[in-house]
This record gives structure tokens, C-alpha cells and sequence, in this order.
């Protein structure tokens, strides 16, 4: 990593300097790019540099899957203990770094150390969940249907596995899919965010440390079209799985189609946060803020739509409204409420909904601006009587800009939040427990969260409906994309006299 003023600023608020690595790691080895090409990172609270990455080059990527491919046999052979023991010892080191790895994160992704802290927590969660099933018997006997046979069906690890995160998330999302390839026994090419390379490089340095072989686990940092497009056609990666935008999610479905990969697409989420009058309101608008402000509003599974039953509308608007103008603003390390958006392009977004709402007749209550000129914090935005057809009714905003509208019935609440091409999340508030099962059952939701907020966790499935995605991780589900299925039916052999 080329030093810089803004390195050496984070560098000396960790215990361990040495998490903050620059360089890609391939093959068990800190590599340079070719020719010294780097990326620069900045903190989004300031601007400020924090430092630079390589950035590799197309034939760099293939070398990542040349060292993939060449570990490949070796950890696929090693006994489920061995591997689980590793990724134990990797859990552990996580946690013992819990502090640096949460400072590291804020710098560059710019969430409150709060949160950062609890997303280590949650990455962690999922390393020592697959530590677990790494152990548990892979072969399953089947009642034989032919006579003087014997029929046995085996999970066998695919191969190369190629993982691209993304910036929101830089922890989670990395050990949510590298603890289940790691646990199945396939090796890893991993490529993180451009805005966020430092969070995976640390895990990187982590995962050498608890033994990880040399080629097992990869980072290449750099321009994802570079980085990825290689991938997608290099038969040996035979599975890929990516968190991001629908957009890319369909781009890479078509660049992985000629290879015929095993795909885990998480895509975008346009979530519905529907209120009934006869829920408890303190509650739910306590779990109303959090479902859209976490993360500063920059989460899949944040609440886009307000769909609030009409005898409490203005009621829950009111309370929702002054809540979520008391929320604090500044840089991640101070801990307030709200951090930066990650980029101009984000915060313009915002504006952008904004901006379409109130033309189409929406009132806003609060928010709307930037905390100050050109700076990367938004307030926290509440906009009522957003019609139907404003576009943050029909996008994913990804932003703390929550948008409200009443309904009537049921049927038109039920109706109006699957009217979306997405299907990840939907949030749900009724104390009715005929209605909770009706619409639990009615919404086309990957996942649907009963009066709460947090519903997700290593022991659970994550994913989507729709263009939502394709798969599910975390679970034993989070297994399925990194196996395949092999079915052995065996005549018994003569007995030998």
C-alpha cells in the first residue's frame, strides 16, 4: 500500500497496523499490480485518502483461479474436520480483531463503528456456523429400488468459486459466501467493492493467519470489469455467486451462461413496510426507524414503502417523522445515528426521488438536504402522500429517504406492495394473527418479517424472489450452489472364498 497521511491516521488508531494491507493476495503471496496500477480509497465522512490498492490486471484475475484451481484437490481431500478447524480458528481471530476490523470498516465505508462493529459480529457469525457443517456427513443412504444394490447420493464441492461483495456490506458478505465454499471444500477467487478493497484484505490477512492454505482463499482487488469478466468465462470457476444491483446481477447471468456456472445472485430489494391500525404503534415505529435508517438507509433490505392502513396514517407519520428528524448525523467513528452515503452518485439519487415526489404531490416533513453543500450526508428524508407511480415507489432508493402513502384494505395493501418487480423482504405489523398468516402467505417475499426488523442470521436462509436473485446463503442452503450431486448405485461384489 502506497503510504498516505490518511493511512497513517487509521493505521495508529489500531491496535494491529498490519490488518491494513494494499496489496491483492493470491496464491498465499501480497502481490503488486502489474506495472504498480493502484486504486485510491477515501473516506466518504471526508474525502480524505485513506490509501491505495492494486489494481490488477485481466491476466493478474486468471492468475487468482491458476492458484484456486492448483489448492482446489488438496482442500477438497482434506477431512471435514481439518476444514472446519481452520475456519473455527479464523472465527476466533475475527473476534480477537473485532475493534481494528470495525475501525477499518467506518474508514472506508463510512457506517457508524456501532453498526460496523455488529457486522463483524455478524460476519464472524457465519465462519463459525460453516466451521460447524463442515463437519456433518455428506452422504446420505437411499432405500434401494433394484434388487442387490446399494444406493448412496454424495455432495462433492464444484470446484473454483468465484465471489464478487459489495461495498455496503464488506464483512458480511465475503464470509457469508467464503465460510459456506470454504466449509464445502472449494477454493476461493474473491473480489471486493472498489470503494471498500480494505475490509476483505484484513479478513484475507486473517484467514492466512488461521492456516488457510496458500491458493484456498484469494482476494483480487481492482476494477471489477477487469477482474470479473475473466472469471465468468474461465470454465474451472464453476460457481459464482454476487451481491449488488439487479443490473449487474442480469450481466452476469448472460456473461456466466456460456460456462453453464452454478450461480447465487442477491440482487436489489424494494421492501414494503406495511402497518395495520390494529398493531401496537410504539412498536412499530421503532422498528419502522430501523428498517430504514440502518446502514443509513444503504441496505437491500431497507423499508422503501410505507404502506400505512388510513385510520393511523397520520398518526404513525407524525410520530415516524420526529423520529427520525432527531437522528444525528456526522462521520461513522463518532457513532451517530446516520453516516455519509457512500458516493455523489448515491446522494443524487436521493435528491432525484426526492425531487420527482414532491412534483407528483408529495409532502415532505421533514429533511430533504444535504447536511451541508457537497458534502456525502443526507438528512433523514420523510415524504406522505407519495403517489403510485413516483419513482420511489417503482426504484430502489438506497438512501434515508422514506416514502409514505395510505391504504384502505387488506387486498389493496397486500396488492400494492407486490406490485414490484423485486421480492426480498417485507416487513409486516398487525397484532392479528389470522391476518399475520394471510399475508405471510400472500406476499412474494423471499423473507417476511413479522413485527420485528432484524430477522436475518447465519442459521437462516437469505435471499429473494424475482429479480431479487436467484439461491439463498446462509444456512445449510448456503451449501447447495457450492455442491453438486453425485448418485453411486452399486451391485455388491462377489464374495471372495
Amino acid at each position: 500500500m502506497v503510504a498516505t497521511s490518511g493511512a497513517e491516521t487509521l493505521m495508529s488508531t489500531l491496535d494491529d497496523p498490519t490488518l491494513l494491507r494494499g496489496f491483492a493476495y493470491i496464491g498465499g503471496r501480497w502481490i503488486a499490480a502489474d506495472g504498480g496500477a493502484a486504486i485510491s480509497v477515501t473516506d466518504p465522512a471526508t474525502g480524505a485518502l485513506i490509501g491505495e490498492v492494486s489494481n490488477l490486471s485481466a491476466a493478474q484475475a486468471g492468475a487468482a483461479v491458476d492458484a484456486a484451481a492448483s489448492a482446489f484437490p488438496g482442500w477438497a481431500a482434506a477431512l471435514p474436520q481439518e476444514r472446519s478447524a481452520v475456519l473455527r480458528r479464523w472465527f476466533d481471530l475475527m473476534l480477537t480483531n473485532r475493534e481494528d476490523l470495525a475501525r477499518i470498516m467506518t474508514a472506508e465505508q463510512g457506517k457508524p463503528i456501532s453498526e460496523a462493529r455488529g457486522e463483524i459480529d455478524y460476519a464472524a457469525a457465519f465462519v463459525e456456523f460453516y466451521a460447524e457443517e463442515a463437519k456433518r456427513p455428506n452422504i446420505e443412504n437411499v432405500t434401494s429400488h433394484l434388487p442387490d444394490a446399494e444406493v448412496e447420493i454424495w455432495r462433492e464441492p464444484v470446484g473454483v468459486a468465484a465471489l464478487i461483495t459489495p461495498w455496503n456490506f464488506p464483512a458480511a458478505m465475503l464470509t457469508r459466501k467464503a465460510g459456506a465454499a470454504l466449509a464445502a471444500g472449494c477454493t476461493v477467487v474473491a473480489h471486493p467493492s472498489a470503494e471498500t478493497p480494505f475490509s476483505a484484505l484484513a479478513l484475507a490477512e486473517l484467514a492466512e493467519r488461521a492456516g488457510i492454505p496458500p491458493g484456498v482463499f484469494n482476494i483480487a482487488t481492482g476494477e471489477a470489469p477487469v477482474i470479473v469478466k475473466p472469471w465468468t468465462k474461465d470454465n474451472r470457476v464453476r460457481a459464482l455467486s454476487f451481491t449488488g444491483s439487479t443490473e449487474i446481477g442480469r450481466l452476469l447471468y448472460r456473461q456466466s451462461a456460456e460456462t453453464v456456472k452454478r450461480l447465487v445472485l442477491e440482487l436489489g430489494g424494494h421492501a414494503p413496510f406495511l402497518l395495520f391500525a390494529d398493531t401496537d404503534m410504539h412498536r412499530a415505529v421503532d422498528e419502522a426507524i430501523k428498517a430504514k435508517f440502518a446502514t443509513t438507509g444503504q441496505d437491500c433490505l431497507g423499508a422503501n414503502r410505507f404502506l400505512i392502513e388510513r385510520p393511523v396514517y397520520e398518526e404513525f407519520a407524525a410520530a415516524f417523522a420526529k423520529r427520525a428528524a432527531a437522528l444525528t448525523l456526522g462521520p461513522g467513528i463518532e457513532d451517530h445515528d446516520l453516516g455519509p452515503l457512500m458516493n455523489e452518485n448515491a446522494v443524487k439519487k436521493q435528491e432525484e426521488h426526492v425531487a420527482d415526489a414532491l412534483k407528483r404531490g408529495a409532502r415532505l416533513l421533514t429533511g430533504g438536504e444535504r447536511l451541508k453543500p457537497g458534502s456525502l450526508f443526507l438528512q433523514p428524508t420523510v415524504l406522505t402522500d407519495v403517489p403510485a407511480d413516483a419513482l420511489i415507489f417503482r426504484e430502489e432508493t438506497f438512501g434515508p429517504v422514506a416514502a409514505i402513502a395510505p391504504f384502505d384494505t387488506e387486498e389493496e395493501a397486500i396488492r400494492r406492495a407486490n406490485d414490484t418487480d423485486y421480492g426480498l423482504v417485507a416487513y409486516l405489523h398487525t397484532d392479528n394473527p389470522r391476518r399475520i398468516y394471510r399475508a405471510s402467505r400472500a406476499l412474494e417475499f423471499g423473507m417476511v418479517a413479522v413485527n420485528r426488523t432484524k430477522v436475518t442470521g447465519a442459521p437462516v436462509p437469505f435471499g429473494g424472489m424475482k429479480q431479487s436473485g436467484i439461491g439463498r446463503e446462509g444456512a445449510r442452503f448456503g451449501l447447495e450452489a457450492f455442491t453438486d450431486i453425485k448418485y453411486v448405485c452399486r451391485n455388491w461384489a462377489r464374495e471372495v472364498k
